[in-house]
């Protein structure tokens, strides 16, 4: 019954992004996630979404346990070519990724993450030459992407930049002001606030001070959330945007309509992916989390195989090819194995759930 829906689907073009050649060859390939342990439920959701494509073509998932210890990567390492796989994904951890690229580099196995984010660690795999891509923006893209939107929209707004103290915030925060120093543009309010407060109305009153009207701040949704309510409290018509901390759960405090978030989509709600998620949803599985990323692997292993193929060429080169269409959208890597396009979007918080803003058109 499933497999003749999913037949339905691609047969009416209702599924493009797992359509494929009729001479087509499915892949053997491993996916390294948790299947036992705390983040056992985000390794289900990555093998349940590589098997879901991967049927429908004849690729083969093997599944390979990942413990997140830098101790048990060379057993890993052994399991993977060992396994015979043509190419791995998953990867939560940076621990296994170091302790396997080695290995995977001698029998030129390509590696796709869905959640390692290191800068430090795509420096060795470019030096090094190992063959890993990932398909998550990296650690830089969030803080390019807040600076693109602050130079489209705020550049005659005051300004405001805060922080939490915490590694990522102070970071985050910190890569946005050298960015916006370098053209020029300077703040009229820089502070660190202290988190976990039931209460920052005396943050918000220094910004009314201030002036800013604009802020930028480098924290986590509960207190953005406070901030956002005491603002409102105070009647202080403040404009409040966040980083991708922000796409996560009310506790307890709900966020406030207009509360604005640079993150990644709801990849679920995009076009490429609704007939997909229908058809996962029939069958029983709820396209959330890495579900929808795992899928989107694996079909842009097997259409990087296909131009393989049609080149006269290895998977890796494949990979290197595209854009390949998929239900995360068109993917392409660039020379340094990131994604070529930022996937990170300016939402708004409106009742409930992040929605898109449209982008800023430049003036004639």
């Amino acid at each position: 019954m499933f497999r003749s829906f999913v037949a339905i689907l691609i047969l009416t073009g209702l599924n493009t992004a797992v359509m494929t050649p009729a001479s087509a060859q499915g892949l053997k390939i491993a996916v390294v996630a948790p299947t036992e342990g705390p983040f056992a439920l985000l390794g289900k959701q990555i093998l349940d979404g590589a098997q879901f494509q991967a049927q429908d073509r004849g690729s083969e998932i093997i599944s390979i346990h990942e413990t997140c210890e830098a101790s048990d990567g060379a057993a890993l390492a052994k399991a993977l070519v060992a396994a015979g796989a043509e190419a791995a994904i998953g990867f939560l951890c940076t621990e296994s990724l170091e302790a396997v690229l080695p290995a995977l580099a001698e029998s030129s196995i390509p590696a796709l993450s869905l959640s390692v984010r290191s800068d430090i660690l795509m420096e060795d795999v470019l030096r090094k030459k190992w063959p890993f891509f990932r398909l998550v923006p990296s650690a830089k893209a969030e803080a390019q992407r807040i600076t693109d939107v602050i130079l489209s929209r705020w550049t005659d707004e005051p300004l405001g930049l805060i922080d939490d103290g915490t590694i990522h915030g102070r970071e985050l925060v910190e890569s946005v002001r050298e960015a916006l120093a370098g053209i020029g543009l300077t703040p009229v309010f820089n502070d660190t606030y202290r988190p976990a407060q039931e209460q920052q109305v005396a943050l918000v009153r220094r910004l009314a001070k201030s002036g800013a009207t604009h802020v930028f701040t480098g924290g986590d949704r509960i207190d953005t959330a406070i901030i956002a309510r005491d603002a409102k409290s105070e009647q202080f018509d403040l404009t409040l945007m966040g980083g991708e901390t922000l796409n996560a759960a009310d506790q307890p405090v709900p966020l406030e309509n207009g509360v604005l978030a640079v993150t990644l989509p709801d990849y679920a709600a995009l076009p490429d992916a609704r007939s997909v998620g229908d058809a996962m949803k029939t069958a029983g599985l709820v396209p959330e989390g890495y579900v929808l990323p795992a899928f989107a692997a694996v079909s842009l292993l097997e259409q990087a195989k296909d131009q393989a193929v049609k080149d006269g060429t290895g998977l890796l080169d494949g990979l290197t090819k595209g854009p390949y269409p998929t239900v995360l959208g068109s993917i392409r890597f660039d020379k340094n194995h990131e994604l070529a396009d930022n996937p990170y979007q300016l939402m708004q918080w409106r009742d409930g759930r992040f929605v898109p803003l449209p982008s800023v058109v430049p003036a004639n």
